[in-house]
């Protein structure tokens, strides 16, 4: 296959990214400029400052990841930017600056599902390994802040395709993190503070209701009634169940005065959050975690047997989380399914995950068209 150098843009939530790739498989820079001091005050991401901050950051990132790269704009061989899903802002900054260069420059423009992105970070990872043998079909569990997605795929002439076995009916795993994270004064992002203070907890003090689906969704209702399993998610009831732990046991006033500590500090650490946490807020976010890694793991798992899937990926922000790693590798092992995981740097967004998914568009000459647009819902097949 020919070799090719793309350089790939990521703006679809809080994180300006650039990145060049060879062929898919070797990262030659990647360069992520962060906004969570920007939304650390507010608990979440606000769509209207991520975008600010991506015009204010898309530029000076771009040319460093090239700087790192020793590449120019003129020795790429193609620009690959994130099309959706995402913030509907934030992606247009990323796509109006990747138009702009692919126009000027008169270089292809690939546009990339930042879903498939997460997918490619493991073929990503792998690849640079030099383990080019991964069987089919895989089952891919793309877990983060805004997703929480199950998906069979399959390579065909270079190209892959995607069929949703599952999804999120409410909160994102990564979302639950953040929401109960902030609920307890804990700041932003909810899932390094949690994964952190979860380990002083005893996971087992606190008993959260298992998500039952018993009802389709309404998503699914026009499909037969003998078409394949989903193994949908939920999340909005075990952060209610943390939210009713908070008040049955008077636990507001820690909260707010643990809030107040922490905002005095211009950069608070994970150590200053464990500082100010008792052994009740320890147990509740331990017991919190594990009830959210034995939820995707089970029905993951579940869904990986119904299939009868040859690889397991894991990716997305949620899987830089240590004791879903665990989980997943130790109850995986006892079905004999390999699974693989991102590095850390690729877990979180990037933009070497969308040069990576970019490349057999790529091969396949699979350009997008100058007048596409941003797709906040963009849905991936």
């Amino acid at each position: 296959m020919p070799s090719a150098f793309i350089l790939g843009i990521e703006s679809s939530c809080d994180e300006t990214a650039a990145a060049v790739v060879r062929s898919g498989e070797q990262v030659v820079s990647n360069v992520v400029a962060s906004q969570i001091a920007t939304h650390q005050p507010y608990g979440g991401v606000v769509p209207e400052l991520a975008s600010r901050e991506h015009l204010r950051a898309i530029v000076p990132v771009v040319r460093q990841a090239l700087a790192e790269a020793q590449h120019t704009y003129n020795s790429v061989d193609a620009i690959a930017v994130t099309q959706g899903p995402g913030l509907a802002g934030a992606l247009l900054v990323g796509i109006s600056y990747a138009k702009a260069l692919a126009f000027a420059l008169d270089k292809p423009l690939i546009a990339v599902n930042h879903l498939e992105g997460h997918i490619h970070s493991v073929l990503l990872e792998e690849r640079q390994k030099g383990n080019h043998d991964l069987q089919f079909p895989v089952l891919a569990l793309v877990v983060s802040g805004g997703h929480t997605h199950l998906y069979l795929a399959a390579e065909k002439d270079d190209a892959w395709t995607y069929e949703n076995i599952g999804h999120t009916r409410d909160d994102a795993a990564g979302e639950a993190f953040d929401k109960v994270a902030k609920l307890l004064g804990l700041g932003y992002p909810g899932g390094p503070v949690i994964s952190h203070l979860a380990a002083y907890g005893n996971p087992q003090a606190v008993k959260f209701p298992v998500s039952a689906m018993r009802h389709r969704d309404r998503n699914d209702r026009g499909k037969p009634l003998d078409s394949k399993p989903q193994f949908d998610f939920s999340y909005s009831g075990i952060k209610t169940a943390a939210l009713r732990y908070v008040e049955k046991n008077d636990m507001r006033a820690a909260i707010e005065a643990r809030r107040a500590d922490l905002a005095k500090i211009s950069r608070p650490t994970l150590e200053d959050c464990l500082a100010r946490c008792d052994k009740r807020v320890l147990d509740l976010v331990a017991s919190f975690q594990w009830a959210m890694v034995a939820d995707l793991t089970r029905k993951t798992l579940a869904a990986a047997r119904e299939y009868q899937v040859a690889t397991l990926f894991v990716t997305g922000g949620v899987a830089a989380n240590n004791k879903l790693r665990l989980r997943f590798e130790r109850e995986a092992a006892k079905i004999g399914l390999p699974v693989y995981f991102p590095s850390r740097p690729l877990s979180t967004d990037n933009a070497a995950m969308i040069a990576a998914a970019a490349y057999p568009k790529f091969l396949l000459k699979d350009f997008a068209a100058m007048d596409f647009s941003a797709e906040a819902g963009l849905a991936l097949r």
